[in-house]
This record gives C-alpha cells, sequence and structure tokens, in this order.
C-alpha cells in the first residue's frame, strides 16, 4: 500500500486536499486525530496530549488502511505534531520521534501559505510571517526525509489538479 501525506501549515487546505484525494482515487483518508482530540478535551492542550494524539494518529492510520484501496491519503503525519512540540515547548518527545523513524511514507504533498486563513478556534498562527515560518519548517523537514514530495500552490480546483498528476506519477512506478 502505497501512503501519501498531505503536509503544511494551518489553513493551507489540507483536509479538503486530502478528502478530495482519496474520493478521486476511490480510497480512503485519514483525518488529523489531533482536531477529534482537542475537541473533546475539556481543558487546554498540554505537552503530554501530543504524544496522546501522535499514537491516536498512528492507530487510525492503521485503522484506515486496511480500508483503503491501494494509496491511502493522510491529512498529517507526526512532523506536524513534532514541529508543533519544538515550537511550542522547545522539545519534542522521544515516543515521537520514534515514530516518525519507524514509519514509511511514499509521497509528501506540500501545501503552500497562498491560500486565505480561515479561522478556527484550534488555530494559533494566523499572522503571514508565522505562517511563512512553518511553511519552510515543513519543507525543510520534506526535502530532509528522502521521500519525493511535490509542492501544492493555487486555488483548491488547481491543487487538486497538481496533487493528482503526483500520485498519477507515484502509482505508474
Amino acid at each position: 500500500m502505497l501512503r501519501v501525506v498531505v503536509i503544511g501549515p494551518e489553513s493551507t487546505g489540507k483536509s479538503t486536499l486530502s478528502e478530495q484525494l482519496a474520493t478521486h482515487f476511490k480510497t480512503m483518508w485519514v483525518p488529523e486525530y489531533a482536531r477529534q482530540y482537542l475537541e473533546e478535551l475539556p481543558r487546554p492542550y498540554e505537552q503530554h496530549d501530543l504524544t496522546l494524539m501522535a499514537e491516536g494518529q498512528l492507530a487510525l492510520e492503521d485503522r484506515l488502511a486496511t480500508q483503503a484501496n491501494r494509496l491511502l491519503i493522510c491529512d498529517t503525519d507526526l512532523h506536524v505534531i513534532k514541529v508543533w512540540s519544538e515550537h511550542k515547548y522547545g522539545n519534542c518527545d522521544p515516543v515521537i520521534l520514534q515514530h516518525i523513524a519507524a514509519r514509511h511514507y511514499d509521497l509528501y504533498l506540500l501545501t503552500y501559505i497562498d491560500l486565505p486563513w480561515v479561522e478556527d478556534p484550534q488555530r494559533e498562527h494566523p499572522d503571514p510571517e508565522m505562517r511563512e515560518y512553518f511553511y519552510n519548517i515543513y519543507r525543510e523537514l520534506v526535502i530532509a526525509s528522502g521521500v519525493p514530495w511535490v509542492e501544492i500552490r493555487g486555488g483548491f480546483e488547481e491543487r487538486q489538479t497538481s496533487a493528482i498528476a503526483a500520485i498519477d506519477r507515484l502509482l505508474r512506478q
């Protein structure tokens, strides 16, 4: 099974694109588990919650992989939790880093910050400088991963077209 990760800063259309790609390729997509976790959390999140979010993300990914059709679309991976932890707390739980090292993905679709910010209670950094800061961190991560990656820019239709073309190339390999 091939695993494709849609990754990028907040409010760059990752969930929308993930769902569109799963529909197009008639397969499953893995929502960002942290959103569900935070919606159910009766208090502000703390650093230890990030490890629980990471484990929940992996469990959800593994469960949905059993239902996928040759391809699994992941709306994020644990790099997002790592980046968040390092930014907010100055470090990352070694358990999360071990999970990152143990997981293999086949393609990253890196979403650019050219979509307008959409307010959401779970989003924390709407200012353009921070969006660019996080974009550059994700860009460096996907470059360093050694996994093929494609930058996804433009409006929703253009993003979908670019992402489908990238996945089609992956499927032909």
